[in-house]
């Protein structure tokens, strides 16, 4: 079994620290596809992730214990905490109405969360902390101010958002720089490119990365959907996926399949393609591809050593560009959001 102890680590925005370009997304191992993965499992995979170099974790206080077995982790093996650059967010709850969670970004709840991951993970400190969403009734601003707080007081050491607007990471920016933000960003998924939205060229202006969520579209682009009747294998919650709806699905399957015969012609697999796509996007672009089965580590981290050419690049964008169906995100009100304007 292949390992890479020292992964290929690029600058996680302009003056942040060094990350390998491919991060652990912790998401899908609490169970919020499916099955929660047992606790005993989880840490294998913590493990291995460790072992293999993976040293660049996403979680969140709304993925399900995630942060308490990261805690259990971490007292288990405190030695390895300092190898660890450890990201984790809030401003979500998780609801069983749709679409699934309430948002709140207001400066109280930064506060109280932020106490509460800390305990969960029984730390000092968390390296990165993401407004998870905005909830379009706080100033940008605002909850800015308890961010820096909290950077000031040692309780995180660097700042992140996920899901704005261009306008809001402006304003967040002026108020103090922040490091990265998390967007969904796949071969299926480009709209953080759209001259409209003016994201990306905005992160890029101010010198931002860009972490990708669902680098792998949800699962659909690791090769696992071949045929109508695999789209159950992809868990109920990936049934609201605007890409497999009826009217859509067998057109999307087609150009599925034939990305995944790119990969087959060059012995890759399709994840590890769609990964280097990413990855060919940019220095300034961290794909964080999550699974809860350790053999998705060594596939995932294989993608950092795939070259393409820069047919192959444009080749694949045509065929993603292709895919029909627009974001799940966007039904649920809070993608690209803006919050008010701060009042005097």
């Amino acid at each position: 079994m292949a390992t890479f102890k020292t992964l290929p680590t690029r600058s996680l925005g302009r003056n942040g620290p060094l990350v390998p370009r491919v991060g652990l997304g912790l998401m899908g191992a609490s169970g919020i596809y499916g099955t929660i993965t047992p606790e005993n499992a989880r840490f294998e995979l913590l493990d291995d992730a460790y072992n293999r170099g993976e040293r660049f974790w996403d979680t969140s206080s709304s993925y399900g214990d995630s942060e308490e077995i990261l805690g259990k982790w971490f007292a288990a093996n405190p030695e390895k905490r300092k190898d660890i650059f450890l990201a984790t967010k809030f401003g979500i709850r998780h609801t069983d109405t749709f679409p699934g969670f309430t948002v709140s970004s207001t400066p109280e709840y930064c506060r109280e969360s932020i106490e509460s991951s800390l305990s969960l993970l029984g730390l000092s400190s968390i390296d990165l902390f993401y407004i998870h969403r905005l909830d379009r009734v706080t100033p940008i601003e605002k909850t800015m101010e308890v961010m820096v707080e909290l950077k000031n007081a040692g309780k995180i050491k660097y700042i992140g958002l996920s899901e704005c607007s261009a306008e809001s990471l402006r304003r967040a920016y002026a108020v103090h720089p922040i490091t990265c933000v998390q967007m969904e960003y796949s071969l299926l998924c480009t709209e953080v490119e759209s001259p409209e939205r003016k994201f990306l060229e905005t992160a890029r202006e101010l010198g931002v990365a860009v972490v990708c969520y669902s680098p792998l579209a949800n699962g659909l682009l690791t090769g696992g959907l071949r045929l109508i009747a695999d789209v159950d294998s992809l868990g109920n919650r990936r049934s609201v996926l605007p890409w497999l709806q009826e009217a859509v699905l067998e057109k999307n399957i087609e150009i599925l399949n034939q990305i995944s015969e790119i990969a087959k012609l060059r012995n890759i697999t399709t994840a590890q393609l769609a990964l280097a796509w990413l990855l060919a996007q940019g220095d300034d672009i961290f794909p964080i591809p999550g699974s809860s089965k350790i053999q998705r580590h060594e596939e995932n981290l294989g993608s950092l050593f795939v070259d393409l050419s820069e047919e192959e690049e444009k080749e694949l964008r045509q065929l993603g560009e292709e895919v029909v169906g627009g974001r799940f995100q966007e039904t649920t009100g809070y993608a690209f959001a803006d919050t008010p304007a701060l009042e005097e």
